[in-house]
């Protein structure tokens, strides 16, 4: 494999050298003389939970704009009734997304013939989470207002999306990355609007 320095591109032969799990040492390029790639430095985990809070919050608000024309926002609400609206969106957002975990898992072991050790499934996770970055226009609607529609949109943006990567971390082919992906969204759409 090939290294280059993320400063100036200069070849390097190695970007650190690791004393122990966890203990390593960034090299410097020969050229530029700065870190050749700082950012190797960046731990997955804490990838891993930024991602999923940062994708929770989204859901969170998906969940809020699919409610807000069902439910009614006015200031005469009381407290309980607001209580009450948030605690079954909460409950939408953890079930649909647990049950959408669990069913895609299912689906990769059954469809995809693979079995998801914990470093595969950390990376699987993190290759959904990252995926799903079409979510972020939901930010949109809070500036601009869109039609509900706008919202299922979204949905098949992520769900191309999380097919596009299922299919590079697994190396499995198109039909079935898109059956184990479908199979999980439709799922979490089946559980949030049983609840709903």
């Amino acid at each position: 494999m090939e290294y280059r320095c993320v400063q100036c591109g200069f070849r390097i032969k190695t970007l650190f050298v690791q004393y122990s799990p966890g203990n390593i040492r960034l090299m410097k390029c020969v050229n530029c003389k700065a870190v050749a790639d700082e950012y190797i430095e960046c731990e997955l985990m804490g990838l891993l939970w930024k991602s999923l809070v940062g994708f929770l919050v989204l859901d969170t608000y998906r969940s809020l704009l699919v409610k807000k024309p069902e439910e009614e926002w006015g200031t005469s609400m009381s407290i309980s009734s607001i209580f009450w609206i948030y605690r079954k969106m909460l409950m939408d957002v953890f079930l649909g997304n647990y049950m959408f975990l669990c069913s895609f898992l299912f689906a990769i072991r059954s469809l995809l013939k693979t079995s998801a050790q914990f470093s595969r499934f950390r990376d699987l996770l993190l290759a959904v989470l990252i995926s799903s970055y079409f979510k972020i226009l939901l930010t949109a609607m809070m500036v601009w207002e869109f039609p509900p529609a706008v919202i299922y949109i979204i949905d098949l943006f992520v769900l191309s999306s999380n097919t596009v990567a299922l299919k590079v971390i697994t190396k499995s082919t198109m039909n079935r990355c898109i059956g184990a992906c479908f199979i999980a969204h439709a799922i979490k759409f089946c559980i949030t609007q049983a609840f709903a």
